[in-house]
């Protein structure tokens, strides 16, 4: 009767990790993904639009199928400005928008990857200022007490 002593399979982890050529092979496949991942960001950032007015910001997206989102600048309540060091570092950033206007959805409206985020985030609070001042329109923020502040 025959009698087992040792019993295996190949590794593909230990080969991966193991020899030149599994360490070529995740080179491989990370540089693979990577271009993937870059083109993919490529395209969406190219396929967006963000145009700031006096009076509105003008958001278009897409390639084959358009959509054009505006944002009128009296409606916008807040302007956030988030970035990381590296952000720091190469000046981009994400603006967040706080607005009542309907295309927000009374929420938050972000841009991503900003160039220039900190100047931009200025100008336009700067126009929306200018904006809310040429309507006249004033903010009024009532809290759960009933009370109400004027800004």
């Amino acid at each position: 009767m025959e009698r087992t002593i040792d019993e295996f399979r190949s590794s593909t982890r230990r080969w991966l990790l193991g020899s030149f050529a599994g360490w070529g092979t995740l080179l491989t496949c990370l540089v693979g993904v990577g271009f993937v991942l870059v083109g993919l960001r490529w395209l969406r950032n190219r396929s967006t639009t963000f145009e700031i007015t006096d009076q509105r910001l003008i958001v278009k997206r897409g390639i084959l199928f358009k959509t054009i989102d505006e944002i009128e600048l009296y409606r916008i309540k807040d302007v956030r400005l988030g970035y990381s060091l590296l952000n720091q570092m190469t000046d981009i950033g994400t603006i967040v928008l706080t607005s009542t206007d309907r295309t927000t959805g009374g929420g938050e409206f972000v841009l991503r990857d900003v160039p220039m985020a900190r100047d931009r985030r200025e100008g336009l609070r700067t126009l929306v200022d200018r904006a809310r001042q040429r309507r006249g329109v004033r903010e009024v923020d009532i809290d759960r007490d009933g009370a109400y502040a004027l800004d």
